[in-house]
C-alpha cells in the first residue's frame, strides 16, 4: 500500500487508514495526525464510499434483534465488486475483520464487528433478465422485488420466506426456510450458481459443478468463507391465485400429525402452522395453515377439496379463502407497517430458532411449550410450528437438520421490551437451554435466533460436515477475516 500524501480537501469519507491504531480516516483526520507515519491509501471507491459518520455506524452496529451492539469502525456502501474485494484485500493486509451486512435482520450481533468493516450488500440489488427458468440477481436485492420482476414472466420463486423484505444474500447465508420446504427445499437448495468475493478478496464465480467446495460453503455457510454478490436462482411457474385454509385443533399429537400427512401427501405446496396461547397463557390450541396453488380462477372453495382424514377440530370456526399469489406471499406487509408505526418494530427480539427431531417431536415441543406458559410473546410475536423433509434439503450440506426424514422447525418470534435487560437477558438465557436440550434429543438450531454458542456447539452443530466447512474456511478466508459476529471459529 502506498503511503498518503496529505490533502487540504476535507470529506467525510474514509481516505485513508491508521494500521497502528486500527482507525479510518477522513482527509480531517488525516490533518489531525500530521506528520505521522505509516498511514496508507485506501483503494480507489469511484462507484461507492467508505464513511465513518454516527448514523451508519450507529446503523449497523445493531440489527433487528436490538441485544448486541458492536460499532464497526466503517462501513462500506458500493455497487462494485470489484471494489469490495479491493477492500477485502486491503482488510486483509491488515487484518481487519470484515462483516456483510444486507437488511441487518440478524437477532444476535450475527452481520455486527467491533472496529472493523461492515459491506452493506444493499445497493448490489441488480435483478437480471428472466431466462430459462432462472434469474441471476444481486444480493442486495429484496425478495419481495425479485418475486415482483419474476411474475411478470409467470414465474417465482419456489420457496419465500414468510418476510419478503429480506435480502437475497442474507437468506441464502443461513438457508432461507419456508411453508413450502416440504416440497422444494429450502431456498439454498433452489441456486444454480453464486458470485462471491472470499475473505482472500478473490472474485469468484462457483455453482455445482464449479467450485464446487465453495459453492457449499458459501450456501447455509453464515458468510464465513465468502461474501455473495449475486446468485442465479430457480424459477418455476406461478400460480395465480391461491386456496388458504387455517384448521383449528385442541390436541399437539393430533396437530403435527395431520402436518405430517398433508406434507407426505403433497396435497398442499405451503404447510405452515402456529401454536397459540389461550387466556391463561398456555398453549392450548394450534392453527394448521395449508395452501394449495391455484393455475386459474377457481369457483369459491368447498371443504370437500380438503384430503380425507384430516382430524381438525371442526366444532370450532376455520378459515377457507381464495386470494391473489403475491397477495399471499406479502401478507404480513400490512402488519409490519403498523408494528412500525406503533414502534414494535424496534423493540427487542431474542428469537428462538429449533429444528425438532421428528419421532421425539411431540414430546420436544410440548416440553417447550409448556416451558413458555404465561410468558406473553410481545406484540407481532407468534410460535411456529411445521414441517420439513429432510430429503428436500440434502443439497446444502451446511443446512443443519436433525437426521431424521422429516424435522420439524419450532420458532418463537419474541418481542420484548428492550429497556427491561433483565428480561431480555433471561430469554436469551432460556433460548440457550432450550438449544440444549433440543441438541441432546438430536435436534440442531436454525441459525436466525439468539441462542449464545460456544467452539463445542458449533462443531456439534455441523457434525459430519465440520472438517469440509473448515477446510474451505482455511481456504479462502484464510486470515480469518470473515463474519466474526457469528462466532463460528471464533467462539
Amino acid at each position: 500500500m502506498e503511503p498518503l500524501e496529505r490533502s487540504t480537501e476535507l470529506r467525510a469519507e474514509v481516505v485513508a487508514f491508521d494500521p497502528a491504531a486500527g482507525v479510518w480516516l477522513t482527509e480531517a483526520g488525516v490533518a489531525a495526525r500530521a506528520g505521522r507515519d505509516g498511514l496508507v491509501r485506501l483503494p480507489p471507491l469511484p462507484h461507492g464510499s467508505l464513511r465513518v459518520d454516527e448514523a451508519p455506524l450507529g446503523d449497523d452496529g445493531d440489527d433487528f434483534g436490538h441485544i448486541v451492539h458492536h460499532t464497526p469502525g466503517g462501513v462500506l456502501r458500493t455497487t462494485s465488486v470489484e471494489e469490495i474485494a479491493a477492500m477485502i484485500r486491503f482488510c486483509g493486509a491488515y487484518r481487519v475483520p470484515v462483516a456483510a451486512r444486507g437488511q441487518g435482520h440478524g437477532t444476535y450481533g450475527q452481520a455486527q464487528v467491533a472496529g472493523g468493516l461492515v459491506i452493506e450488500t444493499e445497493p448490489l440489488d441488480r435483478i437480471g433478465s428472466v431466462t430459462a427458468g432462472q434469474v441471476t440477481v444481486g444480493a442486495g436485492a429484496l425478495w419481495s422485488a425479485v418475486v415482483r420482476e419474476t411474475l411478470r414472466h409467470g414465474l417465482t420463486p419456489p420457496v419465500l420466506t414468510d418476510y419478503l423484505e429480506l435480502s437475497v444474500g442474507g437468506t441464502l447465508s443461513v438457508g432461507g426456510l419456508g411453508g413450502q420446504a416440504h416440497r422444494f427445499g429450502a431456498q439454498v437448495d433452489n441456486v444454480t450458481a453464486l458470485e462471491v468475493v472470499t475473505g482472500a478478496g478473490e472474485v469468484v464465480s462457483c455453482s455445482p459443478t464449479r467450485h464446487p467446495d465453495l459453492f457449499r460453503a458459501v450456501l447455509a455457510g453464515l458468510g464465513q468463507c465468502a461474501v455473495i454478490v449475486s446468485a442465479t436462482l430457480r424459477l418455476i411457474a406461478a400460480p395465480r391465485s391461491v386456496r388458504r385454509h387455517l384448521l383449528p385443533y385442541a390436541d399437539l399429537e393430533t396437530f403435527l400429525a395431520d402436518q405430517r400427512m398433508l406434507a407426505e401427501g403433497g396435497w398442499f405446496t405451503y404447510v405452515e402452522g402456529t401454536a397459540d396461547p389461550d387466556e391463561a397463557g398456555a398453549y392450548s390450541s394450534y392453527t394448521l395453515e395449508a395452501v394449495r396453488y391455484l393455475s386459474v380462477a377457481e369457483p369459491e372453495p368447498h371443504e370437500d377439496e380438503l384430503p380425507p382424514g384430516l382430524r381438525f377440530d371442526r366444532s370450532r370456526p376455520y378459515t377457507v379463502e381464495t386470494m391473489g399469489y403475491f397477495a399471499f406471499l406479502d401478507r404480513l406487509a400490512d402488519g409490519v407497517e403498523q408494528l412500525k408505526r406503533e414502534g414494535y418494530w424496534t423493540w427487542a427480539h431474542p428469537w428462538l430458532n429449533l429444528l425438532l427431531p421428528g419421532d421425539r417431536a411431540v414430546p420436544l415441543a410440548r416440553t417447550l411449550l409448556d416451558g413458555f406458559a404465561g410468558q406473553d410473546v410481545g406484540r407481532g410475536g407468534v410460535v411456529l410450528l411445521y414441517p420439513l423433509v429432510r430429503d428436500r434439503l440434502s443439497a446444502t450440506p451446511l443446512l443443519r437438520v436433525p437426521d431424521d426424514p422429516m424435522p420439524y422447525l419450532l420458532a418463537v418470534l419474541w418481542t420484548l421490551d428492550p429497556s427491561d435487560r433483565a428480561a431480555v437477558r433471561a430469554r436469551v438465557d432460556a433460548n440457550r437451554a432450550a438449544y440444549q436440550a433440543v441438541r441432546a434429543a438430536g435436534g440442531t438450531q436454525y441459525p436466525v435466533g439468539s441462542i449464545p454458542m460456544t467452539a463445542d456447539d458449533w462443531r456439534a452443530q455441523y457434525g459430519e460436515a465440520w472438517d469440509e466447512f473448515l477446510a474451505a474456511k482455511r481456504r479462502y478466508d484464510p486470515y480469518r477475516l470473515l463474519a466474526p459476529g457469528q462466532h463460528v471459529f471464533t467462539a
